[in-house]
This record gives C-alpha cells, sequence and structure tokens, in this order.
C-alpha cells in the first residue's frame, strides 16, 4: 500500500470550496428561513468535514490527474520515444516526475558540454592540419615562383629544385599518415597478424635508426641481453613501424649524448609489455594526455623545426589498439620520457 502524502494546495482548495458552501447554507438557514442556530449548527459541521474530505479527494485526484497529463506531454516533447520511455502511472508521486525532468536537464547540459568540446576539437584539429599543409606549401611555392623568373646559376637552380622535392615529400608524407589514420579510425585498415620475434624486430630498428643515432651521438640498447627469442603473435611491419616512430621520437627530442633504452617483461596472461625509455628533455604532465591526438605539439616550434607530420604518435596509438593492445607513457621534464605498450606472446 502506497503511504499517504498530505498535498497542501488540494487542502487549501477544498478547504476554500468548503468554507463556501456552508456559508452560503448558514445565510440561507439564518436569514432566509430566520432558523434558529441552534437548529442547524451540527449539520453544518457535520456537513463541512464530510464536504471538505470529499472536496480534498476530488481535488487531490483531479491535480494529479492534471499534473501527469502535463508531464507526459512534457516528456513526449523532450525526450524521444526510441532512446527513453517514462512510466508514469496515476498514483506515481510528483517528485519522481521532478527527479526525471532533473535529470533530463543534467543530460542534455552534458551532451551541450561535450558537443562544445567536439566542437572546439575540431576547430583545432582544422587550424593544425591548415598550418601543417602551409608550410610544405608556400616553400614549394616559393622556390617554384622564384625558378620561373629565371635563374641562370644552374647550382642554385639544383639546390631549389631539391628544396621544392623536399616540400613535396613532407606533403606526400602528411597525406599518407592522415590517410593510414583513417582507415584505421573507419575499420577499414587490415592487420597482418603472425609470430615474430619482437627482439630481431627491435634490432632491425636499431640498424635502421644507427646513423641517425650516431649524428645526435645518442646510444640506441637494450637493458641487458636477450639471448633467446621472444615470439609474439602481431602484425610485424605494423609494429615495427611503432618501434621506429617511439625511437625516432626519442632522437629528436633528446640530449647531446643521449640514451635511448629498450626493455621487455614479460607479464601473466601471456602478455609482455615493451618499454622505450630515453633521459631526454622529457615532457610536462600537462601535455601528457593530448599526446597521441592529431598535430598536437608540446612545443611548436621546436617541433616543426625537427620536421615531421605531427602524427606520428596518433598512429602508434591507432595501431596499437587494432590489436586489442594499450599504450603508456611517462614523463617528467629535464629527466626524461618512458613509452610502453603490450603485445601478446605466441605460445604455440
Amino acid at each position: 500500500m502506497e503511504r499517504f502524502k498530505f498535498k497542501k494546495a488540494s487542502f487549501v482548495s477544498a478547504l476554500l470550496v468548503t468554507v463556501a458552501v456552508v456559508l452560503l447554507q448558514f445565510l440561507f438557514f439564518f436569514f432566509f428561513l430566520e432558523l434558529p442556530i441552534s437548529q442547524f449548527s451540527s449539520m453544518l459541521f457535520m456537513e463541512f468535514i464530510v464536504l471538505l474530505i470529499l472536496a480534498y479527494i476530488l481535488l487531490s485526484y483531479s491535480f494529479e490527474r492534471f499534473l501527469i497529463t502535463r508531464v507526459r506531454e512534457l516528456y513526449k516533447s523532450l525526450i524521444p520515444t526510441t532512446s527513453y520511455t517514462p512510466s508514469v502511472g496515476q498514483s506515481e508521486d510528483i517528485d519522481l516526475l521532478t527527479t526525471s525532468l532533473k535529470k533530463l536537464n543534467s543530460d542534455q547540459n552534458l551532451e551541450i558540454e561535450l558537443l562544445k568540446k567536439e566542437q572546439s576539437y575540431r576547430r583545432e584539429f582544422i587550424g593544425n592540419l591548415a598550418h601543417e599543409l602551409k608550410t610544405p606549401l608556400f616553400t614549394v611555392q616559393g622556390y617554384v615562383l622564384t625558378l620561373v623568373d629565371g635563374i641562370e646559376d644552374k647550382k642554385i637552380v639544383k639546390k631549389y629544385l631539391k628544396q621544392t622535392s623536399k616540400g613535396v615529400d613532407r606533403l606526400i608524407y602528411i597525406i599518407k599518415d592522415l590517410d593510414l589514420i583513417t582507415k584505421f579510425e573507419s575499420g577499414m585498415a587490415t592487420l597482418d597478424q603472425k609470430p615474430f620475434d619482437i627482439i630481431a624486430a627491435i634490432e632491425n630498428v636499431f640498424e635502421l635508426l644507427e646513423m641517425q643515432a650516431s649524428e645526435n651521438k645518442s646510444v640506441l640498447k637494450f637493458d641487458r641481453e636477450y639471448p633467446e627469442p621472444l615470439m609474439v603473435y602481431a602484425d610485424e611491419e605494423r609494429i615495427q613501424q611503432v618501434l621506429t616512430n617511439l625511437i625516432v621520437n626519442s632522437l629528436k627530442y633528446g640530449v647531446e649524448r643521449g640514451v635511448t633504452e629498450v626493455s621487455l617483461e614479460v607479464l601473466k596472461e601471456d602478455k609482455i609489455l615493451i618499454r622505450i625509455a630515453d633521459n631526454g628533455e622529457g615532457i610536462d604532465e600537462e601535455h601528457l594526455h593530448r599526446l597521441f591526438e592529431r598535430f598536437y605539439r608540446v612545443d611548436k616550434t621546436r617541433n616543426r623545426n625537427q620536421g615531421g607530420s605531427g602524427l606520428g604518435l596518433a598512429i602508434v596509438k591507432h595501431i596499437i589498439e587494432a590489436h586489442g593492445e594499450k599504450i603508456f607513457v611517462e614523463s617528467e621534464a629535464k629527466v626524461g620520457s618512458e613509452f610502453s605498450f603490450s603485445l601478446t606472446l605466441d605460445r604455440n
């Protein structure tokens, strides 16, 4: 049985109606029929009590029906029936309806905030994309216009053509990276997963980047010797791309005579954690949660001078997540950074 709840508005309305009716009857008996008060006072008192109770019940029911009808109309206008269908009964407490409407208002405010954030992110992304494309385009345009004006010195012509070629290469690099990210996000990119030795893959990356490391006077090494192969099940080409991007970043933003160290740790449940740590410039904590966004740069001027598309870490994240794995980052300014990601071991 539902708990009785006193409704003040219904009671006041019932009281006013009852007083009016009893007062009219009192005037009729006393002035028109000229009856003594003692003859009808008891009757009027009983009538007052009965009328008050009946009026209160009737008005409570009517008010509740009216409010429920209005609230149902409000629900239909505000809430799509496909997403949420409220169950409102005639005896349901109005407080529950108030709570539901407050929750609806809160959900809509949250949705508005999310839309604002998405709009802000979209504007920032378009601005960054325009800037990344503008730089090589203006470079190419400048050299081409100079060549069109005519230069007799063949050495200068050759130099300008090389610079133009570099600008075109960077444009192609950005477009290819964007295309790769789009394929991963749309599910069009496929993975060729098979067993391979992760130690050999890391050694291949070390050999590939040996010259760049020597130019920076940096050292690429394992944290210890790994005499036995360590087989993982993944797309070897994509994982090698992840390793290359992460190690290249450690060389780009490392210190002179820096060290980039790769370590491997076998975890439970057939997982392995690959860590790539350096003693470079490090990254402030405020930037860590945005590192894997497209075109996000910690130091925009410094990073653009270093080249690259600004999409390397975004690609790394998409490749790792496409494998159903996770990537982590820890960093401290002036100390260094450590990127790590998990892979599945091949036990066959």
